[in-house]
């Protein structure tokens, strides 16, 4: 069987949001519910910016349910929870949750001893979302489409946050890979890559912030990310395995071979573009204070 997709609207339509209590996926639940879609936030808890932009647990046609999206039991009891709060399965499944190399999973300064778990957080999470999106819409004979939100780090390197751009470039070719499932499975699968976005994860980690020169000048809103993300569900044009970027130089869909970096203007960046060299060594310090105590320790046993 093959599927024309098509146009997608999200009014009228049963949306699932990981990680949609905060950030980019709070502001997605937002544009989704004022246009008229019922939205159920599956996260840890909400953040306190909720409220400020209208979103609250007692609104009809808006559910929370705790979710710990390295739990694949929980992710598969969405589907559950919204037959029995919407009396169907949800159209449109969006992977918002993702972290950024905190100080309990990632690569320098290597505090886990079985696993990375970033990994399952920013990488078999929307994987694993995915495949139980796929198999509940093909149950119902239900057309969907799922939104993965990845990065720009996804197809550049980043020396001191490895583990985040791995994760990254990771989903992004898992989105290349679902190339196919609209027109076999129904099921439009699609990933955007922003760059720096104003979201909780600097404004409530500055030390994060500072480290890694994050000014507020180089930000987008994620108000503005939320508006493509819509379009990108919505617009027949983007197809599955679409891999769209959207930063402070603007948007482009990505090619899957020779991408240059945004804002290259005749085979030049962007004047003004270019990182600080001390704002490279400013994010590269803690982690080579790190490295550099390992060298010769075992000299010294």
């Amino acid at each position: 069987m093959s599927f024309s997709f098509g146009e997608f609207p999200v009014k009228g339509k049963i949306v699932v949001v990981t990680g949609g209590g905060s950030g980019i996926g709070l502001t997605f639940v937002k544009h989704a519910f004022d246009q008229g879609a019922k939205v159920i936030i599956a996260d840890l808890r909400l953040h306190s910016d909720a409220t400020k932009i209208g979103i609250t647990t007692t609104i009809p046609n808006i559910y929370f349910q705790t979710c710990d999206v390295t739990k694949w039991d929980q992710l598969q009891n969405l589907i559950q929870i919204s037959e029995v709060q919407f009396g169907d399965v949800p159209d449109i499944y969006v992977a918002a949750a993702g972290v950024f190399e905190p100080p309990w999973s990632n690569f320098w300064g290597d505090p886990e001893t079985e696993k990375y778990s970033i990994m399952e957080i920013n990488v078999n999470h929307p994987i694993k979302i995915t495949r139980i999106a796929i198999r509940a819409l093909l149950g119902k004979y239900k057309k969907g489409v799922v939104l993965i939100v990845a990065s720009i780090a996804g197809y550049s390197g980043q020396y001191s946050a490895p583990l985040y751009s791995t994760s990254k470039h990771a989903v992004v070719g898992f989105t290349r890979s679902m190339v196919d499932t609209g027109k076999y499975q129904g099921v439009k699968v699609v990933t955007i890559c922003p760059g720096i976005v104003a979201t909780p994860l600097w404004s409530d980690n500055p030390k994060a912030k500072d480290q890694f020169s994050i000014a507020d000048e180089i930000m987008i809103s994620a108000d503005t990310v939320a508006a493509s993300m819509v379009s990108l569900i919505e617009d027949a044009k983007y197809d599955s395995g679409t891999v769209f970027e959207i930063s402070m130089l603007g948007e482009r869909v990505i090619p899957p071979w020779n991408i240059d970096p945004p804002g290259m203007v005749d085979g030049k960046m962007a004047e003004g573009t270019a990182i600080p060299q001390a704002a490279i060594d400013k994010s590269n310090a803690p982690l080579l204070a790190i490295t550099a105590s390992e060298r010769g320790a075992l000299l010294k046993k």
